[in-house]
């Protein structure tokens, strides 16, 4: 289990494949909540999107280091109301 209290504001959140996922704006309950500078586009733009902490393999330093690759941490987010994303 991640110690949620190791993850801060402005941490890069990447996937086990080292690609950038988004910027951590806080922890919020059982998940990340990602900057919105981090949402896409389209409908996405301008939304929060969060990540679930069981994503979470381990933090090293200032990057926060998901399970999953990239391609399928992006499935699993979430925006606000918690719509799957």
């Amino acid at each position: 289990m991640t110690d949620a209290s190791k993850i801060k504001e402005h941490m890069e959140v990447i996937g086990a494949d080292g690609v950038h996922v988004g910027t951590v704006d806080h922890v919020e309950g059982q998940r990340i909540k990602l900057t919105k500078k981090d949402s896409g586009e389209g409908a996405h733009r301008g939304h929060h999107h969060y990540i679930a902490l069981s994503l979470v393999a381990e933090i090293e330093g200032d990057k926060v280091r998901l399970s999953a690759n990239s391609d399928v941490a992006v499935l699993f987010e979430e925006e606000e109301g918690g719509q799957q994303a």
